[in-house]
């Protein structure tokens, strides 16, 4: 409803946060093909704009009409490539002036993000490619993000997914290189705190750093990271959480390394701010609000580093 729009929105910026990542369903604001129905999302982007935050824009979700009978919302091949490229202009020509960022995709290293597919690095910098160059057509100032690659481990042939700095590779000896302005990256900490080194065999906060060496070797230093997921998880039993109070203290680090120590890196968009209805697993506590506005305790701990004041003697 626009008035949980509306709130959302406003406790993003009264916890001090400028940047938001929004996820636009393809299937819902193109039922038909040409037809566009940008209702729900200019609420989404208007009430952004008004809370003067800015939007990185993830673009996905595959309608019926653009996709095989009985395939997965997730599932796109590359019949529907030139869709998709058309949609995403579309987008950035609606939304010109009030959206500057688009993320292509999400995390197609994985099977399930690729519609239950052994993932595809060539495949996917095609279709990142085709994207990049309409929405650029259709808006020149548009920044389009690529990757948004989970980070993995899984190796070569598993049925799960492929690790994302192979994935990453496979993407540059595609040629990914040149269709994509900035590179999206997940970066979760799992049980390991910020400042944990990075190791090719971790899943951690700084396995960034890993991706950044990956693009200098690839001539590609000279673009910017932007984090558009990532963070703790403070789960009483779930084997990949902290407790609260670890989870409160790894997130303000990372703000803090981030600010400090990685210039190359121009947003930290953690997840997850709010569900719109509890997800009754582990997930909700992935959560900054929860589903009836209630701010937790990290949320009060973000606002009072946020805003330069103590946050530690928060109960």
């Amino acid at each position: 409803e626009p008035w949980k729009i509306q709130k959302s929105l406003e406790m993003v910026r009264e916890m001090g946060a400028s940047w938001v990542v929004e996820y636009f369903l393809w299937a819902a604001h193109e039922p038909a093909r040409g037809v566009y129905d940008w209702s729900h999302a200019d609420l989404v982007v208007d009430h952004a704009v008004n809370q003067g935050l800015t939007i990185i824009a993830r673009l996905g979700y595959v309608p019926e009409w653009a996709r095989p009978a009985k395939t997965s919302p997730l599932y796109l091949d590359e019949r529907g490539y030139d869709d998709f490229a058309r949609f995403a202009a579309a987008f950035a020509t609606h939304f010109h002036g009030r959206v500057d960022y688009i993320i292509v995709w999400n995390e197609p290293n994985l099977s399930q993000e690729w519609g239950y597919r052994v993932p595809d690095p060539a495949g996917y910098t095609e279709l990142l490619r085709q994207a990049y160059v309409a929405v650029k057509q259709a808006n020149p100032a548009v920044q389009v993000l690529g990757g948004a690659l989970a980070p993995t481990l899984a190796p070569r042939g598993s049925e799960w997914g492929l690790d994302d700095l192979i994935y990453l590779q496979d993407m540059y000896d595609a040629g990914a290189a040149d269709y994509f302005d900035i590179l999206a990256v997940h970066a979760y900490g799992w049980t390991f705190d910020p400042d944990e080194p990075a190791s090719e065999d971790a899943v951690n906060f700084n396995r960034t750093l890993l991706v950044r060496e990956l693009m200098d070797r690839n001539g590609d230093a000279g673009k910017h990271i932007m984090i558009t997921e990532g963070g703790w998880n403070d789960h009483p039993r779930w084997t990949k959480a902290v407790r609260p109070l670890q989870r409160t203290r790894y997130t303000i680090r990372a703000y803090e390394k981030v600010l400090a120590e990685w210039p190359w890196v121009d947003a930290l968009c953690l997840w997850a701010f709010r569900y719109p209805r509890p997800a009754a697993t582990y997930q909700d506590y992935y959560t900054f609000v929860d589903s009836e506005f209630q701010p937790k305790p990290i949320y009060l701990a973000v606002q009072r580093y946020a805003a330069g004041e103590p946050w530690e003697d928060l109960p």
